[in-house]
């Protein structure tokens, strides 16, 4: 069981958070209703995700069982088959899309919603395909193929919920989430130049200046992209306040300790466990999500 539970990576399902982030920022955060839609779509993606990490260890087995780290992956390791994974890949993509259909069963969400979240998944879906057996080896293209992915996630829990998304929002997903894989890229180049051996096929065309660059590039235009967001007349308009800019603080805040972790440190390169062990980006995500919540549900 440990062997499925660290294929199918359960921890990485944390991404998937991405799809609640149509309710908290549509104010819909308390809707009973859309709530259960938006853990549908949590699970239907979750599952669809850890089908994809299947089909990432079958495709890498030979590279992994070279790499000091990820030889004791399942697949890699012989714990798993590589026919066994196959099985639970396709059985994964089952369950998701076994997820979608229950959506139809919410009076409230109607065909036309599980129509276009069952759409988004099975793109989702292909594109990871795609990314895994070829793309990611492409520099650049793999980091935005990733930021995607989230923009992806966006959209499935705006059209499970009904809420529309904001330009800006688009944005800064893809942004925040193209800034932290240029960080992730950073820790696979630190590596190579330690080892002598790229641990991806496409780190050659990376180095330290160029990461560093991109990863500067990013942040600041997150940051920027996120301060019109809280300025823009329409946003205050629906929040009905005009304070939603001094959130930018901690948003701030985060990128630089992001920063620091990623160059001073130079830990940046599971994100997920970052987010899940570092204590100072915990308080500064939970500090944005108070005030945040504070000053848009608290009229």
């Amino acid at each position: 069981m440990q062997a499925y539970l660290k294929l199918i990576r359960p921890k990485q399902w944390v991404k998937n958070f991405f799809v609640f982030g149509p309710l908290f920022f549509g104010g819909e955060l308390f809707n009973g209703c859309s709530l259960v839609e938006g853990l549908l779509t949590f699970l239907a993606y979750s599952c669809v995700a850890s089908s994809i990490y299947c089909f990432n260890d079958i495709h890498d087995v030979a590279d992994d069982r070279r790499h000091p780290e990820k030889c004791h992956r399942p697949i890699a390791s012989g714990a798993i088959s590589v026919t066994t994974a196959y099985g639970l890949m396709a059985v994964l993509f089952l369950l998701s899309l076994t997820f979608v259909g229950v959506l139809s069963l919410i009076p409230e969400a109607g065909d036309g919603r599980v129509w276009r979240v069952g759409a988004v998944i099975v793109f989702y879906w292909l594109m990871n395909l795609a990314y895994c057996a070829r793309l990611k080896q492409y520099a650049v293209v793999d980091v935005c193929i990733v930021a995607f992915g989230f923009v992806l996630r966006l959209f499935a829990g705006g059209f499970a919920t009904d809420v529309v998304l904001s330009k800006w929002i688009v944005l800064m997903t893809f942004l925040i989430t193209l800034f932290m894989g240029f960080a992730k890229r950073r820790d696979d180049v630190l590596r190579m130049n330690a080892t002598g051996e790229a641990p991806r096929k496409n780190t050659s065309r990376y180095n330290l200046t160029f990461i560093n660059q991109a990863i500067t590039i990013t942040a600041s235009v997150t940051l920027v992209c996120y301060i019109m967001y809280t300025v823009s007349p329409e946003v205050q308009n629906h929040y009905h306040n005009s304070n939603l800019y001094l959130t930018s603080v901690f948003v701030l805040i985060g990128l630089l300790r992001y920063i620091q972790v990623t160059v001073v440190d130079e830990k940046s390169g599971n994100p997920t466990k970052l987010i899940l062990t570092d204590h100072f980006v915990q308080l500064d995500v939970l500090a944005w999500v108070l005030t945040f919540v504070f000053m848009i549900y608290g009229k």
